[in-house]
């Protein structure tokens, strides 16, 4: 016979009060609230559920059926409570645009009444440029809004904002993985012709694509391209490049290509070859599910 579920996974008891999720609040925050009401720190409270988690990071992005199981009974909720307070069903290429820290927020969604304020999952999604609680355009704690610098790119935006989502959230994508390209377009390039005042760093593939971006960038606005979360002023040329790509197909990889020198251009390169091989893959798998 089965034993009872406090049994199988030796779990604390439930919290004796437990304070409700917001919307779309990130599991480390509401421990970190449950931590504040309890007196102890965030951590200590985290290892009361589940002793093994290194980090309130960790469990924000990975947990295994068992730990969502034991939170759930710990927290007084249902399993599918605790998922949507996670990234673990984010897809693993996506990862590399999910911030450490709260980023941006949405004046009509974020929670601001809370003490300790919320944090919500949105404000940690480096691919939005808008809510996606509601839709309005987020804003950054700092620096200007992405409304001010490459609005007129914006229509083009939002389609690279529903790709990133759409491959983040549902594993889905059409001929490369948007995630990808993004990292791509934020290698460096080599702009022709240089002058005395060439400065390497503020050129980026991207810059081919959106002619805007090489005038406004500035150091701590670009990031390495493994990570390629960029400032909200920003991010409306990022994600505009991506929806160029991914509607011109491979040629304009080719084309990128030629913007480049050295040992860059022999990594984008080798990472063209990579995208084909694993699209010429997928479409002669598609085509043996035809036959």
């Amino acid at each position: 016979m089965r034993k009872p579920p406090s049994h199988d996974l030796q779990a604390p008891q439930q919290l004796p009060v437990t304070l409700a999720p917001c919307t779309d609040e990130l599991l480390s925050s509401w421990v970190a609230r449950h931590a504040v009401f309890y007196g102890v720190p965030a951590l200590t409270m985290l290892r009361h559920c589940l002793p093994e988690t290194p980090s309130l990071r960790a469990t924000d992005l990975n947990l295994n059926d068992n730990q969502i199981l034991r939170l759930a009974h710990i927290l007084c909720v249902d399993e599918a409570t605790i998922r949507r307070t996670t990234f673990t069903e984010i897809v693993r290429s996506s990862r590399c645009l999910i911030a450490t820290d709260a980023i941006q927020s949405c004046s009509t969604c974020y929670p601001a009444k809370t003490e300790p304020k919320a944090i919500l999952r949105s404000q940690l999604l480096g691919w939005r440029i808008t809510c996606a609680l509601c839709g309005n355009l987020l804003q950054s704690p700092t620096g200007p809004n992405c409304a001010s610098t490459f609005g007129h790119y914006s229509a083009t935006a939002l389609i690279g904002e529903r790709l990133l989502h759409d491959e983040a959230s549902r594993k889905a994508r059409t001929w490369v993985s948007p995630a990808r390209i993004a990292q791509l377009l934020l290698m460096r390039r080599v702009k022709n012709p240089t002058f005395g005042n060439y400065e390497p760093w503020r050129y980026r593939v991207l810059g081919a694509l959106i002619p805007d971006l090489d005038d406004v960038v500035d150091r701590q606005s670009l990031p390495m391209s493994s990570c390629p979360i960029l400032p909200l002023y920003l991010r409306p040329a990022l994600l505009a490049g991506i929806a160029m790509v991914e509607r011109s197909g491979p040629e304009m990889l080719e084309m990128l290509c030629g913007q480049m020198r050295g040992e860059n251009k022999v990594r984008f390169s080798s990472a063209i070859n990579e995208i084909m091989r694993a699209t010429s893959r997928s479409t002669a798998s598609s085509q043996l599910q035809l036959i």
